[in-house]
């Protein structure tokens, strides 16, 4: 692979408008406070009453049309960040974002008379730089939408309206459109690299699920320094954490609205792919690193391979990168790593002892969350893109929002959207917002970085087969298992070599 595919990431865009009268929006960590509700938000008489809910100055539920309407800016008001966030992050569990933007795009062109041919412009002048923000924070935060061709239509009438009433915002109009187009293209090229990496690493497990202990080549030939290596396992988790729309934590748990008359609401697998591919790099690290332990013949080398990942993971951990330190501890503990005792007698585990300590699950992972919120809260006030890495241990990330999602109904007994639910949730999505934003500071090892993510790694019948040929079985369990696995291989090798034989 090339730089270019092996560097999926492209900074995050920004457009900025020169109008003075923009609406000002904080960072993604500003937007919630402690309790994850925002004090601020602008309220309004028609808000009191027109079926939204408010409890100590909170929006707590509404009816999804006059939380529609509330989205939508006007002369005089403009939502608050907060908001818009929660509801478009939120929206897509009661309907497709391509019907929310067409409400949207008919308010807009309805009430703000957009639609006339004579339409005042001074009263445009007003209303368009709003319309436009609006359309911004849609496109930067939530881009994937507009892989619907319905959204993009949308997203074009209304701008086209806004440019015929008044040339002057076209420039803004084609800066929005272009940066989404830019946006899209590079999560396609990301999608085009990820299939050829799977495609490339599935090629040869074939190879060594019939000859494990076949393959020389160790991750020690390619970097033997664990602070280089932890960089690099950073690169790759900040470069993948990137292309994970928020929307993907809401469409990967709910397919269904049950007081919605069993509406099947916004959940499509394919909606989800980055979030799914980012569990699968975790999978893939977890065995690539059992894989290295378990591939070589002689004790000590696999002892010394042990050592240098647990100072791998202590790395990690110093550089906030959770995940990485998570999946190299993971792979550890696998049974047929955990099993080779003699191996372990020659490993001073003191700091993997340590690190297992760190991520110990108990207390709901007690230890782990402390040391999370310690890295944000350095991310918080930090002056370099170093300090401000927090990469989270990310299937636990995914529990969380699931629990919430389950413990909590989406619409209260009157129908209502249950929008204190929502706030709580977009809080929680908004800091991953800010951690995946991070732009890496470690310069690329083009030759580490191929490693790490293409070469072959065991299957689970392979690591137990170079396991017990390391290790002898203990048992006859593991006995049984052996004679098995050695059978399965030798009929596995035996078709290879017919199927060769036959071209």
């Amino acid at each position: 692979f090339g730089a270019t595919e092996l560097g999926f990431m492209d900074s995050f865009w920004v457009c900025v408008f020169p109008q003075d009268n923009m609406p000002q929006t904080p960072p993604f960590a500003a937007m919630f406070d402690s309790s994850g509700y925002n004090r601020n938000l602008y309220l309004s008489k028609e808000d009191n009453c027109g079926g939204l809910y408010y409890h100590d100055n909170n929006l707590i539920s509404g009816s999804l049309e006059a939380l529609i309407q509330h989205l939508v800016p006007n002369v005089d008001y403009y939502p608050d960040r907060t908001y818009i966030f929660t509801f478009l992050l939120s929206s897509r569990l009661f309907m497709h974002p391509y019907e929310l933007m067409a409400k949207v795009c008919h308010l807009c062109i309805e009430q703000q008379r957009l639609i006339e041919p004579g339409a005042d412009k001074t009263r445009i002048r007003k209303i368009a730089p709003k319309i436009l923000q609006l359309l911004t924070e849609w496109t930067e935060t939530f881009p994937y939408d507009f892989r619907d061709e319905r959204m993009m239509r949308n997203l074009k009438e209304l701008a086209q309206r806004i440019t015929s009433g008044d040339e002057m915002y076209r420039k803004n109009v084609q800066q929005i459109i272009q940066a989404l187009i830019r946006k899209l293209a590079s999560l396609s090229q990301y999608e085009e690299v990820l299939a050829k990496i799977n495609a490339t690493a599935t090629d040869r497990l074939t190879v060594l699920k019939t000859k494990p202990q076949s393959i020389q080549r160790d991750i020690l030939t390619v970097c033997n320094d664990p602070y280089t290596l932890a960089q690099q396992l950073t690169r790759i988790e900040l470069e993948r954490l990137n292309y994970i729309g928020p929307e993907e934590f809401v469409q990967a748990f709910v397919q269904k609205d049950p007081l919605d008359n069993d509406k099947s609401c916004y959940g499509n697998p394919k909606k989800t792919r980055n979030l799914e591919a980012y569990v699968e790099w975790f999978n893939r690290l977890s065995y690539l690193v059992a894989t290295e332990i378990c591939m070589p013949v002689k004790k000590k080398h696999r002892a010394r391979m042990i050592e240098y990942f647990i100072d791998v993971a202590r790395e990690c951990f110093n550089i906030g990168n959770f995940n990485s330190l998570m999946a190299i501890i993971s792979g550890m503990n696998m049974s047929p790593v955990s099993r080779l005792k003699k191996t372990w007698a020659k490993v001073k585990t003191a700091k993997f002892d340590i690190l297992e300590h760190q991520m110990d699950p108990s207390s709901n992972f007690y230890n782990y969350r402390t040391a999370l919120r310690g890295a944000a809260q350095r991310s918080l006030t930090a002056h370099s893109s170093r300090e401000k890495i927090v990469i989270p241990f990310f299937s636990l990330l995914i529990k969380d929002i699931y629990f919430l999602n389950e413990g909590c109904s989406n619409r209260l007994p009157n129908g209502h959207v249950n929008f204190e639910k929502f706030w709580e949730l977009a809080k929680q999505v908004s800091e991953f917002m800010t951690w995946k934003q991070v732009e890496c500071p470690f310069e690329r090892d083009r030759k580490i970085l191929q490693y790490l993510l293409t070469i072959p790694v065991f299957s689970e019948d392979a690591l137990y087969l170079a396991s017990y040929e390391s290790e002898g079985p203990e048992n006859h369990i593991e006995k049984d298992r052996w004679k098995t696995l050695r059978l399965v291989a030798k009929v596995i090798a035996i078709n290879k070599s017919t199927d060769e034989m036959q071209l």
